[in-house]
């Protein structure tokens, strides 16, 4: 388990966050609003996210079912973390928000196919590519 402290850009919204798996399961999703954002994220279980400071600032976007809980920061716009639509007791943190992490910290990033998402199709979760960074010499 691993415990990393995280904010907004302003730092108006500040949590802690427990991810369940440490960053072996960051990835990018292909939806339409992930493809958008552009965020890597990494899992924590359903009460895994505290948030320490700025609750009220926090945000909530919900989009096509509605199942699926996006948060971001009300005063800065920054997407900090969301509730996913595929098990409703995970969080998808963005690690652009945790405390000395980039996501260019991570040299390949699986990106899952949510444009044919498991809970529309009926079918298995599939892998729709993988994204590298490659740092220039």
């Amino acid at each position: 388990m691993t415990v990393r402290a995280g904010q907004c850009h302003c730092g108006a919204v500040r949590f802690a966050v427990s991810l369940g798996d440490g960053f072996d399961s960051v990835r990018r999703c292909t939806c339409s609003y992930c493809r958008m954002r552009g965020a890597v994220v990494a899992m924590a279980e359903a009460g895994g996210i505290k948030i320490l400071q700025g609750e009220d600032a926090l945000t909530r976007y919900r989009f096509h079912t509605g199942s699926a809980q996006h948060f971001f920061c009300s005063r800065c716009g920054i997407y900090t973390h969301h509730q996913r639509r595929s098990n409703t007791s995970l969080y998808a943190v963005n690690v652009a928000c945790l405390d000395g992490v980039s996501p260019f910290d991570f040299s390949e990033v699986p990106v899952t196919d949510g444009i044919n998402h498991p809970n529309d199709t009926g079918m298995p979760a599939r892998r729709a590519g993988t994204l590298r960074f490659i740092p220039a010499d």
